[in-house]
């Protein structure tokens, strides 16, 4: 073996020892989240809602309706997940709890009411995303181990690739009957091999929505080295105005964007969060996916629209950002895309496991036993 790759097989045993933990526990949740949609529509009826002739009640009518029935609370923003689907209302109180109240978006009723501090999937992706540290702290340790997993992906092909051709056929085979250990030899490095690519555009996504020199090489890639300001930064607010405007500022806001997107499905619409701060709105093409998105800024105490940001002219790299989620998940793919996600992250989580029993085997191989070598001896003369 070359010095360099000597060096290669170095890197890649103690940067896996030392971040094996993270990608294990970040892959296992990554593969339990990417159903999550599925599974609520199964277990939770409310989610569902008959589709109704006349429009959806507008965001203060689906608010006032979850602050009536729960006292204290405050709805800083909703969701209206889809024609289909009942609008979910968010709430926080002042200990700093999370709330949602599912409402039918056409009759105002509440539906299900639930701490989402003790939802589950609201949990797995704590885990996920934090490992239930303090955001300023999960979020790096997380960031850094998914980074770790990137430099392995890369070292595993490295020291994987044989370098003659009659070996890649045995490279690529798990061999069954063999002892325990080669068999997970085999499980490490073919398996890895398979759902390395996949893999690495799953750890990358990631490492997207961890890092904002991450998002900002891949708006610039995508983009071929050119940078959009205009799409990125938020307007300012100017001038404040010396009277209330006649409606719910959070009515205004969702009805421009009824007219401005009148096909979007799903709509991410929030109150203002300060005076000097533009309120920030979202219409998503199709319910359930985050990307094809228009994106909207109001005045915070008026009402008026100081920015739309249209997906149709948004550049590549922009929508490439947007749809991250989608891709991480799988789900920009459809069903298909979720089972390859699913089945990937379920591998990625047993590479550490096996790689650990790995360097385990090699350091308590027994040791074979030295022959005693008798020496020759030479025949005397009598």
């Amino acid at each position: 073996m070359t010095p360099l790759k000597q060096a290669i097989r170095k890197l890649h045993l103690w940067l896996g020892l030392a971040s094996g933990l993270v990608v294990f526990i970040v892959s296992i949740t990554g593969a339990i989240f990417v159903f999550q949609e599925e599974i609520r529509e199964a277990t939770e009826p409310w989610l569902k809602v008959p589709v109704a002739a006349t429009p959806a009640l507008p965001p203060s009518h689906l608010q006032a309706t979850m602050l009536r029935n729960h006292p204290g609370l405050t709805s800083p923003w909703l969701m209206y997940m889809g024609p289909d689907r009942s609008a979910i209302v968010y709430g926080t109180d002042k200990a700093g709890g999370s709330y949602a109240a599912f409402v039918d978006p056409y009759t105002g009723q509440e539906l299900h009411y639930k701490n989402l501090k003790r939802d589950f999937f609201t949990i797995v992706q704590e885990i996920h995303m934090y490992l239930l540290l303090p955001v300023a702290v999960g979020e790096w340790v997380v960031g850094i181990g998914v980074l770790i997993f990137v430099v392995m992906l890369i070292t595993g092909m490295v020291l994987w690739w044989p370098k003659r051709k009659k070996d890649r056929h045995r490279s690529f085979t798990i061999k069954w009957n063999s002892r325990w250990r080669r068999v997970n030899y085999d499980l490490h490095n073919v398996l890895g091999f398979y759902t390395a690519s996949i893999a690495l555009v799953i750890a990358l996504t990631g490492l997207v929505m961890s890092f904002e020199w991450v998002r900002d090489s891949v708006y610039l890639a995508a983009n071929t080295g050119s940078n959009f300001p205009k799409e990125k930064t938020p307007p300012k607010v100017t001038a404040q105005p010396s009277t209330a405007p006649d409606q719910p500022l959070i009515d205004q806001f969702y009805a421009q964007i009824r007219r401005d997107s009148p096909t979007a499905q799903m709509l991410y619409v929030a109150a203002p969060v300060a005076p000097d701060q533009p309120a920030y709105s979202i219409a998503y093409r199709t319910s359930l996916l985050y990307s094809h998105r228009d994106e909207y800024y109001f005045h915070p105490t008026t009402g008026q629209l100081l920015k739309a940001i249209p997906d149709a002219g948004k550049s590549r790299g922009q929508k490439l950002i947007d749809a991250n989620y989608d891709i991480h998940t799988g789900q920009i793919l459809g069903l298909g895309g979720k089972i390859i996600a699913f089945l990937v992250s379920l591998i990625a989580a047993s590479l550490p496991v096996t790689g650990t029993l790995v360097w385990w085997g090699k350091r308590n191989k027994p040791k074979k036993a030295k022959q005693q070598v008798q020496p020759r001896r030479t025949p005397v003369n009598s």
